[in-house]
């Protein structure tokens, strides 16, 4: 059975940093591209970067550049987050999805979902 599963959010004060996880099974990240979307209180959700199976990144949210950082682990079948920089704007849930096709900022074709992580910049 495919599944994602995040984790490292939390709280973090301005200016901080965290980094997220996306553990795959069930699955190949070497077929698939991984998404990162967020999606804060009373707004839709957004595409935020993509890494594809070949390695390729995307960034989606013009607001994370020079900030935020995909990378993945093949050997792991793991895709990170690394979030520098942290602001109150950044407070979301953060979720991950698979797609098998190349990288997408639309949802609506990710083929599975991660439970999601929260994230709150606070201080």
């Amino acid at each position: 059975q495919p599944q994602l599963v995040e984790s490292g959010g939390g709280l973090v004060q301005p200016g901080g940093s965290l980094r997220l996880s996306c553990a795959a099974s069930g699955f190949s990240l070497d077929f698939y591209s991984i998404g990162w979307f967020r999606q804060a209180p009373g707004k839709e959700r957004e595409g935020v970067q993509c890494i594809s199976s070949s390695g390729e990144s995307t960034t989606y949210a013009d607001s994370v550049k020079g900030r935020f950082t995909i990378s993945k682990d093949s050997a792991k079948n793991t895709v990170y987050l690394q979030m520098n920089s942290l602001n109150l704007d950044d407070t979301a849930v953060y979720y991950c999805a698979a797609l098998r096709w190349i990288c997408s900022a639309n949802a609506r074709v990710y083929d599975y979902w991660g439970q999601g992580t929260q994230v709150t910049v606070s201080s």
